[in-house]
């Protein structure tokens, strides 16, 4: 053993022997009850991080006050004070320091369990403690004697006090419905109150008014038991909240599924290939086909603004609404014309682009319209080019007489064309830079000898791989894929 040591353990056995019985028995329970918080604090930190997908904080406040707070007892104690050769001022200012900022976690694990009302108060009371931990730690930088300090703690602290019971109580006679308060909020008051007890006992211990040993860590632990209790409440409840959530959006997500076409039509001379690509479980984009025989087929794609359920929710009207379109299914801008006024009142943050193509094989032709989409791109065999056709009207659901014009197309065997949303153009990288159609035209050039089906997962490939959402980073939009190939 070191000298170092040799000379640390007979100072806290002369420390120890310098106790008497009840002193010393005083010193194991303060260590006793500051290791049980220290334990306390790092259990509910695991916890936090191994339920840290429910994002509520109050567990890592919760932690981080019972870690001040025994760090604080334990520097208070004569046997632990020997354990390091340092001097009484070094451990009254550690103890200061502590003081004045142990109230912040304790304040921010109250915002998050307190209502709006009461919210508003404790963001000012924030506000103060934040202010007076910052000038209570500059002045014990400049050397402020310690005493004067725990002196204007204790005022503060009664002035806390008074002023929480104060709001409270106005809270209570406050004109207007009164709600009633949580289970999680009572055993919080109710811990809280116990509390309070030791610590008025305590600082009347620190004004001299009192004499006597400082037990406020007793009712301290009565408090950590019931902020134990609303902290792992607060984190199973949202955990469960989450798991039913994330049931529901497996609901949705089969729905809306069952929304979407289960097969490509099937044509003699015409191969159609379809990805949809949703960035979360319900998304905005939409597709669906209206055949009309062996030699006819309308398709649609659309996108929604917005994402999730509310996007979805417009999605599932936009399928009834183009299934009422067969009658003039060969008219593109009758089918806009006639979906725009299904879906126009039906709701007032959203609007809808969408792309109709109807195709007829027979005479070679294609007609398309457009509102507030995209252009479509088609590649010519003949030719090796890749033009972007346009015919765009206003978006669906915003002015009830819009109107849409339609424009018609010659196609010949070879051609490809190429229907897609905003998402596949809007793709960033980690520069920030889109994807754009210029490498969605080039792409279509350089891609023309693989099959439909073959074009559309190497085109989804080179997104993935230009904005990386195949690896670190997420899809920032949904995106949607129809390719056409003309035999």
């Amino acid at each position: 053993m070191s000298h170092a040591s040799d000379t640390t353990t007979l100072l806290l056995a002369q420390t120890v022997a310098s106790f008497s019985r009840s002193e010393l028995l005083w010193e194991l329970a303060n260590i006793a009850a500051a290791v049980a918080l220290l334990s306390i604090a790092l259990a509910a930190v695991a916890l936090f991080f191994f339920r840290r997908r429910t994002g509520d904080l109050t567990l890592i406040y919760f932690g981080l006050f019972c870690i001040l707070y025994a760090v604080r007892l334990l520097a208070l104690l004569i046997s632990f004070r020997s354990l390091f050769d340092e001097s009484r001022m070094f451990w009254n200012y550690v103890v200061w320091v502590i003081t004045c900022t142990i109230i912040l976690p304790f304040g921010l694990f109250l915002y998050q369990v307190a209502d709006e009302h009461l919210r508003k108060f404790l963001r000012w009371l924030l506000i103060a403690q934040t202010v007076f931990a910052v000038f209570g730690i500059l002045a014990a930088a400049f050397r402020v004697n310690p005493t004067k300090l725990f002196l204007a703690n204790n005022i503060m602290m009664f002035g806390t006090f008074v002023a929480i019971a104060l709001f409270l109580i106005a809270s209570k006679w406050r004109p207007g419905p009164r709600q009633r308060l949580s289970r999680e909020f009572r055993v919080f008051i109710a811990g809280f109150l116990v509390w309070m007890l030791f610590v008025v006992h305590a600082n009347l211990l620190g004004l001299k008014i009192l004499a006597g040993h400082n037990v406020e860590f007793v009712g301290f632990l009565v408090f950590v038991a019931c902020l134990g209790f609303v902290s792992a409440h607060r984190t199973f409840a949202n955990e469960e909240r989450l798991l039913a959530i994330s049931k529901e959006l497996e609901i949705a997500r089969r729905i809306q599924s069952s929304t979407l076409p289960q097969s490509v039509p099937t044509l003699v001379g015409l191969e159609i290939a379809a990805r949809y690509v949703p960035m979360s479980a319900v998304a905005g984009d939409f597709y669906d086909f209206l055949p009309i025989d062996e030699k006819r087929v309308g398709v649609l794609v659309a996108d929604v603004t917005g994402h999730g359920v509310p996007a979805a929710l417009i999605a599932s009207m936009l399928k009834v609404a183009f299934a009422g379109q067969e009658a003039h299914a060969h008219d593109p801008a009758l089918v806009l014309t006639g979906l725009n006024r299904a879906l126009c009142g039906k709701f007032e943050e959203h609007f809808v682009t969408a792309a109709y193509l109807f195709v007829d094989l027979e005479k070679s032709l294609l007609r398309y319209s457009a509102a507030g989409h995209p252009p479509i791109m088609l590649a010519s065999r003949a030719s090796g080019n890749v033009r972007e056709i346009e015919e765009n009207g206003l978006m669906l659901g915003m002015f009830p007489e819009a109107a849409y014009s339609s424009v018609e197309i010659h196609v010949a065997t070879g051609d490809r064309c190429l229907l897609y949303t905003d998402g596949v153009c809007e793709a960033k990288n980690a520069a920030q830079e889109e994807f754009g159609k210029s490498r969605c035209k080039k792409f279509l050039e350089t891609h023309g000898d693989i099959t439909a089906a073959h074009f559309v997962s190497a085109l989804l490939d080179r997104v993935a791989g230009f904005s990386g959402h195949g690896s670190a980073r997420l899809q920032e939009d949904d995106i949607t894929l129809l390719v056409l190939d003309f035999q």
